[in-house]
């Protein structure tokens, strides 16, 4: 009994932010809720070993990595992605600002499992290398790889398409 109420209390006081996580690593709400809630209940069976380390967040977290990165594989060969539709009303700004994250997070979403996974934990958790190797059962310098990649990549296509919507917003 006394298990499920550390677990449960757990869940209570981490449980957002890990649901927080899954939905960044897998850029949709609905997916990274599912997610964290798969993860979380795989945890739950093997909570005494789990949480007999200091601490369990580090490895709910490379849980989450590990089963967003398997997701992305199986879905990469088996799904057809669609766009997502927003509700665009309120102000100028505020729509220029939407406008823009989402065409980052189009474009994060096209980025390959490990890369996603480094940017959304070095930017959005702020973990350092030497954490997110750990997650990723990587070298630091992979990471660093992965997240100079990523940013290149993002770069070069986020330039064109912020360039695109500067130009027809003139209009």
């Amino acid at each position: 009994m006394a298990g499920i109420l550390e677990f449960d209390d757990y869940v209570r006081s981490r449980g957002a932010a890990l649901v927080r996580l899954a939905r960044l690593l897998t850029g949709d709400r609905h997916r990274g809720e599912d997610l964290a809630q798969e993860v979380l209940a795989r945890a739950f069976v093997r909570w005494p070993a789990i949480s007999a380390a200091q601490s369990p967040e580090p490895y709910l977290r490379r849980m989450l990595v590990n089963a967003a990165i398997t997701r992305w594989r199986k879905r990469s060969s088996h799904e057809i992605a669609v766009a997502d539709t927003f509700d665009t009303a309120g102000a100028a700004d505020l729509e220029a600002e939407l406008v823009e994250r989402d065409v980052l997070w189009q474009h994060v979403r096209r980025l390959p499992a490990k890369q996603r996974a480094a940017i959304v934990l070095r930017y959005y958790e702020d973990l350092h290398d030497a954490s997110i190797a750990e997650l990723l059962g990587c070298t630091p310098v992979t990471v660093r790889t992965q997240v100079r990649r990523a940013l290149a990549t993002l770069r070069t296509q986020l330039g064109a398409d912020l360039e695109l919507y500067a130009k027809e917003g003139t209009r």
